[in-house]
């Protein structure tokens, strides 16, 4: 980056910061217009790429499953009501299970040294929600076949995906089991689903070739980014597996575009049951921009300008943000997958059996039979739910005359 460009970046996030922070003074409760256009659906630019199953007729029988029969429906996600509502008769203790099973993805540390803590049995877990106990039905390692978004970044001054990242994101790709499926979209001011899902790694490679160019004039829209992949992974997802967000950018946060709100978006990203990691390219440019652009949401942060945040998402959903020198990547996302390949899924059945949408604190420990400070262990996972709510009785009654 020449002196000049920083020049008009920095004063071009001033400016910015300045109009959000003005703009929520006027509007305090959402901090966007009242009014505004359609957000633009997420576009696949590879039609070759396509891919239109729907999650409940998503090709698995050749997935290697070798629990009982009845917990492999059990592992969906939580649908909503209306959607078992218009399930046929036949489906309806799939969608009963699903429903009422959570599903956690947990990851434990070392907690002095960091290191993968392996072999842990599911007796070693305790499970509150809300501060009640609840009991673990289902505990498996590494057993799932893993959906991955490959999210990538295009706006902002710095254009994180150099050569070298291209090679190191490809060859992680390469490392996921045959049964794994990946998607790939890309975000700036508008996101873009340039693959849909697919276990075929040649058509990843080709659709990596296909990215929306960088804009340097663009915004970073973190929460129409997430908003877009987290509903795609609810609609595409395959809903037996272990879904995850991986974010590929320069920045960790920046004002909310027009959209969705954060909370909305939290909501979004924690119904479908993804876990959001961020593998971030560290560069002189990329920690001056990074830098700029904390400072600046800050600052809007004390006027109620909303702002999104990939650390704190990352932390909410039991994830991890990674970083190195693009030279080093190729270990990173070697790491990531390693680390997502020794997380644990752990399933419960909650003792509140309302179903009233709520938002619930979910808290997973580790016995700890050592006092040892090298011996502590930490669970990193989402940190709640949200519920499933009830459909009125009457919503689909016809009038009466």
């Amino acid at each position: 980056m020449n002196r000049n460009r920083f020049g008009a970046f920095l004063l071009h996030s001033l400016i910015a910061a300045i109009a959000v922070v003005g703009y929520a003074s006027q509007s305090p409760k959402t901090g966007q217009p009242q009014s505004e256009s359609p957000r633009p659906a997420p576009t696949d630019t590879g039609a070759a790429q396509t891919n239109t199953h729907h999650p409940t007729t998503q090709q698995s029988s050749d997935l290697p499953f070798d629990r009982p029969p009845l917990e492999r429906p059990a592992l969906r996600r939580d649908l909503p009501a209306k959607e078992a509502a218009t399930t046929p008769p036949d489906k309806a203790d799939s969608v009963k299970l699903a429903v009422d099973l959570i599903v956690l993805d947990a990851q434990v540390l070392q907690q002095k040294t960091g290191r993968i803590a392996g072999d842990m049995k599911k007796e070693s877990f305790t499970l509150t929600e809300d501060g009640v106990k609840q009991t673990i039905t289902h505990f498996s390692q590494d057993t799932l076949p893993l959906s991955v978004i490959l999210l990538i970044d295009r706006g902002g001054c710095m254009d994180p995906f150099s050569d070298r990242v291209h090679e190191a994101t490809m060859a992680a790709l390469n490392r996921l089991r045959p049964q794994d499926e990946v998607a790939l979209m890309a975000f700036h001011n508008t996101v873009d689903l340039v693959a849909g899902f697919t276990r075929d790694r040649r058509r990843i490679e080709s659709a990596l070739h296909r990215i929306p160019p960088h804009d340097e004039q663009a915004s970073h829209c973190f929460n129409r980014a997430f908003d877009e992949a987290a509903n795609y992974m609810n609609h595409a997802g395959n809903p037996d597996g272990r879904r995850v967000i991986i974010v590929l950018t320069g920045i960790t946060t920046d004002f909310d575009c027009p959209g969705p709100s954060g909370d909305e978006v939290r909501r979004t990203v924690l119904e479908s049951g993804a876990v959001v990691c961020g593998i971030i390219p560290k560069t002189a440019e990329q920690r001056l921009e990074s830098g700029i652009m904390r400072t600046v949401t800050g600052i809007g942060g004390v006027f109620k300008a909303k702002a999104s945040n990939l650390n704190r998402l990352a932390e909410e959903t039991g994830g991890e943000v990674l970083s190195d020198k693009p030279e080093m990547l190729n270990h990173v996302f070697n790491d990531l997958i390693d680390h997502l390949r020794t997380r644990y899924v752990i399933g419960f059945v909650s003792s509140n059996t309302k179903r009233d949408g709520s938002f619930r604190k979910i808290k997973l420990d580790v016995a700890q039979p050592s006092t040892k400070p090298e011996d502590r262990l930490v669970v990193r996972t989402r940190r709640g739910y949200i519920a499933a709510k009830a459909r009125p009785v009457n919503a689909e009654k016809p009038p009466t005359h």
